[in-house]
């Protein structure tokens, strides 16, 4: 009896004895259990005949909960099987009026609305691939996005006709049809579409429209660099489109909850997570234009919400609101990008709220996700690790390329130092790439570890604490983050260069006290007996560059410096930012309401720095 009673408590201080050496183990232990089930989902999914598609998950809970709302807009609401319906309308008026056949990639220009979920999910009906354009962008950037997926058929809002027929010319020589979201419309080469669709049957479409789909077939185009300038179109076959389904449900989002998705639709977080994700575990959404600080609670409140969806500015956003009584039902919010002293600041300000950190990219094959609640961490290493093989190696960021030992292979970064994330290529942790193969190329890292090895390089530099704790430290290369968004470097500079008094741009990110990520900032050179004109260079980067991408300030320089292998140097200009004090080029600020640069002043800058001027 003694030997059992020793032998009982034993087993009771047992798990009390493992969290005091391993802190973490249970955390650990619970998230790979679930990530088991999850993986162990998507097997037999994959393995079900005939083929089960996304749509497929979306046609089984449309039929098991058919009165259940799933979008929630501006005081419509439209059930699961409301939803299925309408893109049965898109679907059918589609098959009737346009050429499509399946297989044929369609653009879709559009905002945050439920028509944009209609529209898709019709496509997906069709057997077509979408392409996700950036509702911000104009001009030429959005004839590229276009014309690099090569779309047969373009699909915009009503309220992006003055932009479709910016590009219209360039579309009608390439004989693509263009259908606009309005009853009528009176533009030569465009087609207004809401009347076909209104006297179109909601019938469903038959299976058979997408009997030629394979996992590897494309089922969208996301573009990333924040689609600024010349973005990449990222492809997403239908095997990556599959796992999505799974990002919210390992998150802990039950089928009860009410989804807050006010990140744009084209976004791979708003997308992916927010509409996919609600997909897999017949959620709610509360559908929003746009994100908006003031209304952000009292929309939560409105709506019962109970799940938000981030980017790091966006907690910063609502930190900054009026404080106010935190009487909400929202217990988890999922998103990434959002710096330790935010975090925090957020959870004192509003609650109890379990904040789901992650880091993932559109085109990578490598995900984390801080499952602990570690204030500040993207994830941690665990057994995960073996089955999905990544690792920190170190950089070289004056050559902007990774560092290598005699061997010509890579040095892995020790723990406590920053290093290059990279993500082994396998068959269960492919790396599809984009629609053009040279940047594909680009971002394949060969011979790390041992000759011929295949890694993804994800242009991160993260880092791993003494407890196994992975931190986001910065990007590299020629991409900062900004309002969110990623702002290609090198991209802006060519829109800078294409201004006729402009010689030389090197175009950088620079911090700003009081806010997250840098700030776009350029050093130009002005071509022999020109001066640079404020006016016209607002209006050329307003014609060309959505907001977030535009430089902010721009400073004028003798000569761009560069380094002896004739590559642009940033690391002093980023590091002398934008103090007209410290700094005796002519400095010049983006002023909005001027619709100009004017002159970088001390009083400005102050401030700035004080906050009273917002960035």
């Amino acid at each position: 009896m003694y030997l059992v009673s020793i032998l009982f408590a034993s087993l009771a201080i047992t798990p009390l004895v493992l969290k005091m050496f391993f802190p973490y183990i249970w955390k650990d232990a619970f998230y790979l259990a679930n990530l088991v089930r999850t993986l162990l989902k998507f097997v037999l999914r994959r393995r079900r005949k005939p083929l089960f598609l996304v749509l497929d998950r979306f046609l089984e809970q449309s039929v098991a909960h058919a009165d259940r709302p799933f979008i929630v807009f501006e005081n419509k609401t439209y059930s699961y099987l409301d939803t299925d319906r309408r893109s049965n309308k898109i679907a059918n008026a589609l098959q009737r009026h346009s050429k499509l056949r399946p297989g044929d990639t369609v653009a879709l220009f559009m905002g945050n609305e439920p028509a944009f979920i209609f529209t898709w999910l019709a496509l997906a009906k069709l057997g077509c691939p979408v392409a996700l354009l950036n509702y911000n962008i104009r001009s030429r950037s959005l004839l590229h996005c276009f014309n690099c997926c090569s779309a047969k058929l373009l699909i915009a809002a009503e309220e992006l006709q003055e932009a479709v027929e910016e590009v219209l010319p360039s579309l009608r020589e390439q004989g693509v049809c263009v259908y606009l979201m309005t009853k009528q419309c009176d533009t030569l080469g465009v087609e207004g579409f809401s009347d076909q669709v209104e006297e179109a049957s909601d019938t469903p479409l038959p299976q058979a429209l997408r009997s030629d789909i394979t996992f590897k077939s494309p089922a969208l185009y996301i573009y990333t660099s924040g689609t600024t300038g010349l973005p990449k179109a990222a492809v997403l076959n239908q095997n990556r489109l599959l796992a999505a389904l799974a990002v919210l449900d390992s998150t802990g989002v039950i089928p009860g909850d009410v989804i807050y998705l006010n990140l744009p639709l084209y976004h791979t977080a708003g997308f992916l997570i927010g509409f996919i994700g609600s997909i897999e575990t017949g959620s709610t959404i509360i559908l929003r234009r746009k994100f908006s600080a003031s209304q952000f609670w009292d929309e939560c409140r409105k709506y019962n919400v109970t799940v938000v969806q981030y980017i790091g500015e966006v907690l910063r956003y609502l930190c900054n609101t009026p404080k106010e009584a935190s009487n909400h039902n929202v217990r988890l919010a999922i998103g990434n990008g959002v710096r330790a002293e935010i975090w925090r600041e957020f959870l004192n300000r509003f609650g109890n709220i379990y904040v789901r950190e992650f880091y993932a990219s559109t085109e990578g094959n490598v995900g984390l996700i801080n499952y602990t609640g570690k204030i500040g961490a993207i994830g941690r290493v665990n057994y995960l690790h073996r089955l999905f093989p990544y690792a920190l190696i170190k950089y070289d960021t004056e050559r902007d390329e990774p560092i290598r030992d005699s061997t010509g292979l890579c040095v892995e970064a020790p723990k406590g130092e920053t290093g290059l994330l990279v993500s082994k290529i396998t068959d269960i942790a492919p790396f599809v790439g984009y629609a053009n193969s040279q940047q594909t190329e680009k971002k394949r890292l060969r011979d790390v570890f041992q000759k011929g090895d295949l890694y993804f390089n994800s242009g991160d530099l993260l880092k791993i604490d003494q407890d196994n704790f992975i931190y986001f430290q910065d990007r590299v290369g020629d991409t900062f983050r900004w309002k969110g968004e990623n702002v290609a470097t090198t991209e802006v500079a060519d829109i800078l260069t294409l201004i006729d008094f402009v010689q030389e741009a090197n175009v950088y990110g620079v911090q700003v006290p009081g806010n997250e990520g840098r700030i776009g900032m350029a050093a130009v050179t002005v071509k022999v007996g020109e001066q640079f004109d404020g006016n016209k260079t607002f209006s050329h980067v307003a014609s060309y560059l959505p907001a977030y991408a535009r430089p902010r300030f721009i400073r004028i320089q003798n000569v761009v410096e560069v380094t002896g292998t004739f590559k642009q140097m940033k690391v002093r200009l980023v590091e002398e930012g934008f103090d007209p004090a410290s700094i005796t080029d002519p400095l010049y600020i983006l002023q909005e309401r001027k619709q100009s640069y004017t002159p970088m002043t001390g009083q400005i800058y102050s401030s700035i720095v004080a906050g009273i001027i917002k960035l």
